[in-house]
């Protein structure tokens, strides 16, 4: 079962990859001005459109939420791309430039996937997307915290741990959605 999420997982993030290579080339990386509180705040408008659509069975903008999560899980990769870059001041980068950190933040973050799914023994295909959607505003509202303490944590895992995270729970409800 391991392997087939290892495939599963491969195409979600290679349908993530294309959309965010076509915005790059549309838009530039106009997002490189954005500072992390920022990159968080529009990881969750996304989840929360998608609970909301959730509680209310109802949509009235078109776009589908599955469009929501892929949302989610570039504005994660760009988040760990700032957290990189934090240091460099060149805010227009090609899609070349950026294509080894965006491959970087997923290599890292399948790594964990894997470790945690083993352990977990893939109790994510057992969940509803709706609680999955829950975990992910949980996570979102744990990273709001941790940039209003600016990046001090006791014990808990850091900014980082938490957008992999997300970029995983956003992975499964995709994965979920198209079996």
């Amino acid at each position: 079962m391991i392997e087939k999420t290892a495939i599963e997982y491969k195409q979600v993030i290679a349908t993530c990859q294309e959309l965010f290579a076509k915005k790059t080339k549309d838009y530039g990386t106009a997002w490189r001005v954005l500072r992390l509180p920022s990159i968080t705040d529009q990881i969750f408008i996304k989840a929360q459109r998608i609970r909301s659509i959730q509680e209310k069975g109802m949509q009235k903008i078109e776009d589908p939420i599955k469009d929501e999560f892929i949302g989610i899980i570039n504005y994660c990769i760009i988040a760990m791309i700032q957290l990189e870059l934090k240091a460099d001041e060149k805010l227009e980068m090609t899609y070349e430039e950026l294509k080894p950190y965006y491959d970087k933040a997923v290599n890292e973050t399948f790594a964990l996937l894997q470790n945690k799914n083993h352990d977990y023994a893939e109790a994510w295909r057992d969940m509803r997307v709706t609680s999955i959607t829950d975990i992910i505003l949980m996570k979102l509202l744990r990273v709001k915290q941790i940039e209003d303490n600016q990046g001090k944590t006791l014990v808990s895992e850091g900014i980082k741990a938490n957008y992999q995270d997300m970029i995983n729970y956003a992975v499964f409800c995709l994965i979920k959605m198209t079996v």
